[in-house]
């Protein structure tokens, strides 16, 4: 099964996945989001590529609607990941032995 530490949902590390725009002054640097919460669940988002480039300070951490204080957009993103991840690597079944849940 291949792993990695490529994305599988964003192929353009130069802009951000949820605003689309690229990294900026104003917005701040494009951090790494890995999608599924927890130690144990970023470390399999890191093997399986379940992770995302968002702005530092609007769409990661500090906006209203950044993924760390909205959790309908981190939800969101749980879902495009869980999706990718079947499509990719397997069923519903093997999604939910490694994250330990289904989010669909």
């Amino acid at each position: 099964m291949p792993k990695g530490t490529q994305s599988i949902l964003q192929r353009n590390n130069s802009k951000c996945y949820l605003c689309g725009e690229e990294a900026n002054y104003v917005d701040g640097k494009l951090d790494v989001h890995h999608i599924f919460p927890g130690t144990a669940n970023r470390k399999k988002s890191e093997e399986y590529g379940l992770k995302v480039r968002l702005h530092h300070n609007k769409c990661h951490q500090y906006g209203p609607d950044s993924v760390h204080r909205n959790r309908e957009v981190a939800m969101q993103l749980m879902i495009e990941g869980q999706r990718a991840f079947e499509e990719l690597y397997g069923d519903r079944d093997f999604f939910r032995k490694e994250f330990g849940k289904s989010y669909l």
